[in-house]
């Protein structure tokens, strides 16, 4: 069994690099961003205000998340709806980072996570994985990259799925978010101390895949010993 945390800020790469790992090493991926964009899904659903703690608490026993994978890709279920990529828009986004500020939701999905980390070889990706999720991950890697290098591949992300948007909201939206992230009480999107720090800002998916790799195999030999 092995444990592979990645952390970083919105736009790092984190999913398709993550994605793209665990294909190679033939482990569970699990996107943990997708949990909290799920429910900040439902909170938008019902009207309310993302950041009540004691509104957004009221909701969570009538929130049901599943899990399911279809040839390899992670598909997240709330009360039995597959969301696809109605949970990937800018304003879920500012949706997610509110509810993780909540204690109660993070307790919510904690035991989520980690059972599948339990009961598989997984990668997780997110931005408290190494230092709440997993604190005991064999690979931490806090993966990051320069402000305009993320926005412009978000927005070039969100564009190729059909939304409208312009790389100046995007650029801002991220701005907010990591600011709220990095600076909330409650588990701060911040590098874990043994974290390896792994800038890829001027790298293609697959040099910062192959990259990481390394990392990995440096950290553990060969992978497939331990899987």
């Amino acid at each position: 069994m092995i444990r592979i945390a990645i952390d970083g800020p919105s736009g790092a790469g984190k999913s398709t690099v993550a994605k793209a790992l665990a294909a190679k090493l033939g482990i569970l991926y699990v996107d943990t961003g997708a949990l909290y964009r799920t429910i900040g899904y439902y909170v938008r659903s019902r009207n309310t205000d993302p950041k009540n703690a004691a509104a957004v608490e009221a909701l969570l026993p009538n929130i049901e998340i599943d899990l399911q994978y279809v040839d390899g890709t992670q598909h997240v279920l709330l009360n039995g709806e597959d969301l696809g990529d109605r949970i990937r828009t800018n304003e879920m986004s500012l949706y997610a980072s509110a509810v993780s500020a909540i204690p109660a939701v993070r307790s919510f999905l904690l035991d989520t996570q980690r059972d599948l980390a339990r009961r598989y070889s997984v990668i997780m990706d997110g931005r408290d994985i190494g230092t709440v999720i997993l604190p005991d991950a064999d690979v931490k890697i806090f993966l990051t990259a320069s402000n305009e290098c993320r926005a412009k591949r978000r927005y070039d992300e969100l564009i190729a799925k059909g939304q409208t948007t312009t790389y100046e909201e995007v650029l801002a939206t991220m701005q907010a978010r990591d600011a709220a992230d990095s600076s909330r009480t409650v588990a701060p999107a911040v590098a874990a101390p043994d974290a390896v720090l792994f800038d890829n800002s001027w790298m293609t998916p697959e040099e910062c895949t192959e990259g990481i790799l390394n990392v990995i195999k440096e950290k553990l030999g060969d992978p497939a010993d331990r899987i």
